[in-house]
C-alpha cells in the first residue's frame, strides 16, 4: 500500500486575518506552528514514514513542512520545492479582506473568484510590485509562465507539470510521500486523484494543518481517502474555511 500525505499550512497571518493570500508570502501565525507541529505528532503516532518531502516557494508551507517533519524526528529528509506547488493567485484582490470584499461585490462573485474552476479575479498590472516578475524566488521561471491571475484551471494547468513529472514517479519509487502546500494547489490535486467535476471543486474545501491521507495500490490505483484525527473538530475546520468569504 502506497501513501499520499497533502497537508495544507497551518493558519497565516493573512488566515487570522482573512485576507486574499495567493502568492503574498506571509508567515505562519504562532497558531498555525502550533497546528503543523500537532499534525507532525498525530503522523509520527499513527506510523506514517515519509520518504520524499515536496512543498512550494512560499514560506506558509515552507515552515508547516518544518514543523511536521520536526515533530516526526525527521528533519534530516531532504525537501524538494517547486514554485508549481505555489498557492493560486489571486491577482489584484490581493491582500483584500475577504468578508469586505463579500460586502461590495457580493457572496457570489467572491464564491466564484475564490473557488470556482475557470472565473480569474482581476489581474496584476505589469508595474504592480506585487507581479511575481518582480520577485527574485522566480528569476528563472520563464517570465510568461508566472500567473498575473489564476482561476482554478490555471493553477492546476501550471501545477500538472510537477504533478505527472515529478509527485507521482516518487510515489510509484516510494511507499509514502508527503506534499505541504496550498488550499487551491491542493484542490488542484485532489481533483485530479478523485475525479471531481467542476462543479464539486467549487464547494470542496480544505482546512489547516490536517494530514490528508491517500492510499493507492502498487499500481497506484486510488484505495481511499480520509483526513488523520478527531473529524468532528476537522468538519468545523472546514466550515470555517467555507465560511470565510461570507459577508458581514
Amino acid at each position: 500500500m502506497k501513501k499520499l500525505i497533502l497537508i495544507r499550512h497551518g493558519e497565516s497571518e493573512w488566515n487570522k486575518l482573512n485576507l486574499f493570500t495567493g502568492w503574498t508570502d506571509v508567515d505562519l501565525t504562532a497558531h498555525g506552528v502550533e497546528e503543523a507541529y500537532e499534525a507532525g505528532k498525530l503522523l509520527k503516532k499513527e506510523g506514517f514514514r515519509p520518504e520524499k518531502c515536496y512543498t512550494s516557494y512560499l514560506k506558509r508551507a515552507v515552515k508547516t513542512l518544518n514543523q511536521v517533519l520536526d515533530a516526526m524526528d525527521m528533519d534530516y529528509l531532504p525537501v524538494e520545492k517547486s514554485w508549481r506547488l505555489n498557492e493560486k493567485s489571486y491577482g489584484a484582490i490581493q491582500g483584500l479582506n475577504k468578508a469586505d470584499t463579500a460586502a461590495k461585490y457580493g457572496d457570489e462573485q467572491v464564491l466564484l473568484w475564490r473557488r470556482s474552476f475557470d472565473v480569474q479575479p482581476p489581474a496584476l498590472t505589469p508595474d504592480d510590485p506585487r507581479d511575481p516578475t518582480n520577485d527574485p524566488r522566480y528569476a528563472e521561471v520563464p517570465a510568461d509562465e508566472l500567473p498575473h491571475t489564476e482561476a482554478l484551471c490555471d493553477a492546476i494547468a501550471r501545477l500538472m507539470p510537477f504533478y505527472n513529472g515529478t509527485m507521482m514517479p516518487a510515489l510509484k519509487e516510494h511507499d509514502c510521500i508527503i506534499v505541504a502546500a496550498h488550499g487551491n494547489s491542493l484542490r488542484g490535486i485532489v481533483k485530479e486523484l478523485k475525479g471531481m467535476t467542476n462543479e464539486e471543486i467549487i464547494k470542496f474545501n480544505i482546512p489547516t494543518a490536517v494530514p490528508y491521507i491517500f492510499e493507492f495500490s502498487d499500481d497506484l490505483k486510488l484505495q481511499k481517502d480520509y483526513y488523520l484525527g478527531d473529524q468532528e473538530e476537522i468538519r468545523k475546520k472546514i466550515e470555517g474555511v467555507a465560511n470565510q468569504a461570507k459577508k458581514k
